[in-house]
């Protein structure tokens, strides 16, 4: 049974940073991508960030391209999400996610229908 476990949410003023993390290192030949989505209350699932876990491509959503930053650490199948310049509007509930999307388009990668495998959420919330 694949497990992802998150960590790293908190609390911070905008213009701050937060990372986080998520493990799963037992059942890596279930998925080939791993991904951040978030929801914020009263909206729906958002993709943020997505890697391939094969050559390490990544895909961003407009609305946090140039300030988020996913990546991998293969040996430990530890996905990152590094946040930089946080804004009041990127507070939400962060969820990992892994699968095998069925397309590598952006809106396949960072659709949540396309991952099997979901964390349990971590919170991160900015203030301004």
């Amino acid at each position: 049974q694949v497990q992802l476990v998150e960590s790293g949410g908190g609390s911070v003023q905008a213009g701050g940073s937060l990372r986080l993390s998520c493990a799963e290192s037992r059942y890596t030949d279930k998925f080939n991508y791993m991904a951040w989505f978030r929801q914020a209350p009263g909206k729906e699932r958002e993709g943020v960030a997505a890697i391939y876990t094969g050559n390490l491509d990544t895909t961003y959503a407009d609305s946090v391209k140039g300030r988020f930053t996913i990546s991998l650490d293969n040996a430990e199948m530890t996905v990152y999400l590094q946040m930089n310049s946080l804004k009041p509007e990127d507070t939400a509930l962060y969820y990992c996610a892994a699968g095998r999307p069925m397309y590598g388009g952006r809106a396949s990668l960072l659709s949540g229908s396309e991952y099997k495998y979901w964390g349990q959420g971590t919170q991160v919330t900015v203030s301004s």
